[in-house]
């Protein structure tokens, strides 16, 4: 317990950072800060632009409209009629954020409840009372009434069946061309607009403290685009659209307002924006229930006897929609984008790194910066070790079994080797003539399967058992150079104090050192070397452990 807190306190005392690998190059380097350069303008260009340093809110508004205006048509059986704002308004069209404007109208006067033919539409005609069926109706029809069951004249050729209704009948179905109120062109309408940003507490309308009533009579949108007041004529057109055409047949307009207000003391600006645009679909479906209309009546008593008057409008819906936001300078935003954008500098590593690795740059560079940079480390389950053969010429690298000999295990991938004789190179300089030592390794009666040199001694675990030869042959301990670099106890001692000037260790622990230098050319933490069971065997005989218990060569990290 005390060993595991001792480790814990002192993971919490370590810092890791990360490795990085600088290349001295003049062109990388201009490379380098030119791109960085290219991120820190185009983030700072795009912070200012779409004020990434704000906190936005947005909008809540309400609007009421005023329209105004007087036209004067001339209807059939009524003459010259003038029509205002209570005319003209539509009753029971009007809605929230929106306002009507009838354009053009149907007018059947002097409908009195009673019986009268049915209008003879889609070939409803009749010639006796059979073909009439009494409490019939038209549910998709208007003002067509209830059947009563009778076959009448509707014209001197012409029969169908009666109806109890409002007679008569409302006759005319297509509006008139041009439009009766084709002038409501000139109408004006005004439009009161009231924002609030609850976040900022900030309140605003579109009629803005400087306009006066003498401004608001005499402004005009075609010279002033903060003007409230817009004639109707001028939305439709800017909306793209015919305003005669589009007054026989009625139809809806869009009104846009926009409020993108800056906060921000030093940049205080908080405007709308009006524009306009047709909402209803005019080419889709035009001969199925085209533009907007609907009906109304007015009604009156002449004689004890209820009339009333009904009216087919046509005309132009005006919706208007506003949206928008408002910004305040916030640190606490600022700091989120300046983090945020921090991650487009690894763009420059990238881009660097992949041009490095193409042939756009020098090959040899590009093969020693990433040799310098990526360090293959294997799977800790899989234990990758390294062997060498003396009938081989490479590094082979075996997987670690558990079950069979290292010797019988598949091998599977090919490792040059990477001289590193620094040691043994100075330990040869350091040797007098005839250092080498007599020793001949004894015979061994009957050695393990997996053996090919004859050489190796039994053992359990199957990471040990490993030969020096991958075919039968002679062993290696036999070999001169294994005698003068291995067992040599001068060669060990000039190799120990090569390392080690003030070492007073004894030699015998440096003869795995030294095999390893001499047949892998160095060590490799991912990839431990195992020595060969022979070897291992030779190395004992010649310095043995004076209790008789042996631990492995164990790398250095």
């Amino acid at each position: 317990r005390v060993a595991a807190m001792a480790w814990c306190v002192r993971s919490l005392c370590q810092y890791q950072t990360n490795k990085l690998v600088r290349i001295q190059s003049v062109r990388l380097g201009s490379l380098r800060w030119s791109l960085n350069g290219f991120i820190l303008l185009f983030t700072c260009v795009m912070m200012l632009w779409n004020r990434k340093y704000q906190e936005f809110d947005l909008v809540v508004s309400s609007v009421t409209t005023k329209v105004k205006g007087v036209a004067q048509t001339n209807l059939s059986g009524a003459g010259e009629v003038v029509w205002d704002v209570a005319d003209y308004s539509g009753p029971g069209a009007q809605s929230k954020n929106s306002f009507f404007v009838l354009t053009n109208v149907i007018v059947t006067r002097n409908q009195t409840q009673g019986t009268c033919p049915e209008l003879p539409k889609d070939g409803r005609v009749c010639r006796t009372d059979r073909d009439c069926e009494k409490g019939a109706s038209d549910l998709h029809s208007h003002g067509r009434g209830i059947q009563t069951g009778k076959c009448v004249r509707f014209d001197a050729l012409t029969k169908t069946c009666e109806v109890s209704a409002w007679c008569p009948i409302e006759t005319g179905t297509k509006p008139p061309r041009p439009a009766l109120l084709a002038a409501a062109e000139n109408f004006t309408v005004l439009i009161k607009n009231n924002i609030r940003f609850p976040t900022f507490n900030y309140t605003r309308r579109n009629i803005l403290p400087e306009m006066s009533a003498t401004y608001l009579k005499s402004c005009q949108r075609v010279n002033d685009s903060l003007c409230p007041i817009f004639r109707l004529g001028d939305m439709v057109r800017e909306a793209g659209e015919s305003f005669r055409d589009m007054a026989v047949e009625g139809g809806v307009i869009g009104i846009q307002i926009k409020w993108d207000c800056n906060l921000d003391l030093l940049r205080r600006h908080c405007l709308p924006r009006y524009s306009f645009r047709r909402l209803d679909e005019k080419e889709s479906n035009r001969t199925l229930y085209p533009g907007l209309n609907f009906r109304y009546a007015k009604y009156n008593t002449v004689k004890g006897v209820g009339e009333r008057t009904l009216y087919k409008a046509f005309g132009i819906r005006f919706d208007v929609m506003v949206f928008g936001q408002a910004g305040r300078f916030s640190f606490i935003q600022l700091i989120i984008y300046i983090g945020s954008t921090l991650s487009y500098y690894a763009l420059t590593t990238i881009l660097i790194d992949w041009l490095i690795g193409t042939s756009c740059y020098s090959e040899e560079v590009g093969h020693n910066y990433f040799e310098k940079k990526v360090e293959s480390v294997q799977d800790k389950q899989k234990c990758v070790l390294r062997v060498s053969y003396v009938d081989k010429p490479d590094i082979w690298l075996v997987k670690k079994s558990q079950k069979k000999s290292l010797q019988d295990s598949k091998l599977l991938h090919v490792q040059p080797r990477k001289e590193d004789a620094g040691a043994l190179r100075a330990a040869l300089c350091l040797l007098g003539p005839g250092a080498g030592s007599d020793n001949t390794p004894p015979r061994q009666t009957g050695p393990p399967a997996w053996c090919k040199c004859a050489g190796c001694d039994p053992t359990l675990a199957p990471q040990e058992q490993l030969c020096c030869r991958w075919s039968d042959g002679t062993c290696i301990t036999s070999s001169p150079l294994f005698q003068l670099l291995v067992l040599s106890r001068s060669t060990l001692e000039a190799a120990l104090l090569y390392r080690d000037p003030l070492s007073d260790r004894q030699p015998g622990h440096s003869a795995y050192r030294q095999y390893i230098c001499w047949r892998f050319g160095g060590q490799a933490e991912d990839e431990p070397p195992v020595i060969p069971r022979c070897c291992v065997r030779r190395i004992r005989e010649e310095y043995p452990s004076p209790d008789g218990c042996y631990s492995g060569f164990r790398p250095e990290r």
